[in-house]
């Protein structure tokens, strides 16, 4: 079974209003004096996680964020470096790091590179100044290309691109325009996510007072379609919901590894970890994460052991998001899902369609509900 290993960097230089991951500017983090809140001494705390983890091949290491760039690219080396040396890396094995565009530059995409990262993905967002604004991000859509200009000329295997579809003020025109902007880079992998309004966020409590206004359900839907039909056109295909690919080399391996059930430890403050049928998930505060482990403590907030029907639902919410399909007896009668024009048989297996995709989640409700 693959293994991976995922290093959560949780700084970001401005707290975007729809982001709720576990993420601190420097002031939530109250300064470089408090232990564990310094961006050049973070790496100390995460390699004495990492010294708990079990000596095993690792396959994908996957640095996100937060703002995996804020920290120095000499000290994201350096936590590879020490991976290798605990469990060894796979040949071949896929190494990635988000990354923002206003926070690289040549030396340390280099850096990055030179190091033994393979794989980069930037937060681009969109392509239109008043998208980016909706959505707090700060970096000049200029700076993408020139990002991904550096990221070639350092040698990075595989290129992607992060999007955003579906913000208030953003118009099919604004989404034809940030889709065409992304595909001029030559990409070898573009994720896009519609903007989902999670509670508790900035950008919920604007929605909630009236201050933004979110697209319907069916603008929403045609973006997704557009999207899906400019990639296709350009030779990128689609292998998981919201993840497409210019062939199976360029395809996130990491990720893939979540969807199809495997293992990783999760290293970082907040970070989840799946190893041996036992989930578990770290402490949030950077600061009481680096404590723990100064201590000599474990940083485990919580964890728990999921029944078998907790793995089957979560098996068919995860594996059905892929275009490699799904057992059909994973899903009970399939018959229904397929008059309706929404799975379609191949093989011994059974695929979302177009449409299908659409509605994934109806389909896992439905489905497992039925069993």
């Amino acid at each position: 079974m693959a293994f991976g290993i995922y290093l959560h960097v949780p700084f970001c230089s401005v707290r975007c209003g729809y982001c709720d991951f576990n993420t601190y500017t420097a002031d939530e983090l109250g300064g470089p004096d408090v232990v564990g809140a310094s961006r050049t001494t973070y790496i100390q705390a995460a390699l004495r996680e990492l010294d708990l983890v079990p000596e095993r091949t690792v396959d994908t290491v996957f640095v996100g964020g937060g703002t995996p760039s804020q920290v120095p690219a000499g000290d994201l080396v350096r936590f590879l470096k020490a991976v290798d040396a605990r469990g060894g890396l796979a040949p071949g094995a896929e190494v990635t790091t988000e990354a923002n565009p206003d926070s690289v530059s040549p030396a340390s995409l280099a850096e990055l590179r030179e190091g033994g990262f393979t794989r980069i993905s930037f937060g681009m967002q969109s392509a239109v100044r008043h998208v980016l604004s909706v959505l707090d991000r700060t970096h000049d859509p200029e700076r993408v290309p020139q990002a991904v200009a550096w990221a070639r000329e350092a040698g990075f295997e595989q290129v992607s691109l992060d999007l955003i579809y579906g913000s208030p003020t953003e118009t099919m025109d604004d989404w034809r325009h940030t889709m065409e902007a992304a595909l001029e880079m030559e990409p070898d992998h573009i994720s896009a996510y519609a903007l989902i309004v999670e509670d508790g966020t900035a950008f919920a409590r604007k929605v909630r007072r009236g201050e933004v206004v979110m697209p319907d359900d069916d603008e929403t839907a045609d973006k997704y379609l557009l999207a899906d039909d400019l990639l296709e056109a350009a030779g990128l295909r689609w292998y998981e919901l919201s993840n497409w690919a210019r062939d199976e080399a360029a395809q996130c391996r990491h990720n893939v590894g979540y969807w199809n059930g495997g293992e990783w430890w999760g290293v970082g403050p907040g970070a989840h970890s799946f190893v041996d049928g036992e989930r578990w998930w770290n402490v949030k505060h950077p600061a009481a994460y680096a404590q723990r482990l100064t201590a000599g403590e474990s940083p485990r907030a919580d964890g728990e052991r999921p029944d078998a029907d907790a793995r089957h639902l979560e098996d068919v919410m995860l594996r059905i998001r892929l275009a490699e399909g799904i057992e059909p007896s994973l899903l009970g009668d399939v018959s229904r899902f397929v008059d309706a024009g929404w799975l379609e048989p191949r093989g011994d297996r059974v695929v979302l369609t177009r449409t299908g995709r659409l509605m994934a989640d109806r389909v896992v409700l439905e489905a497992v509900g039925d069993l």
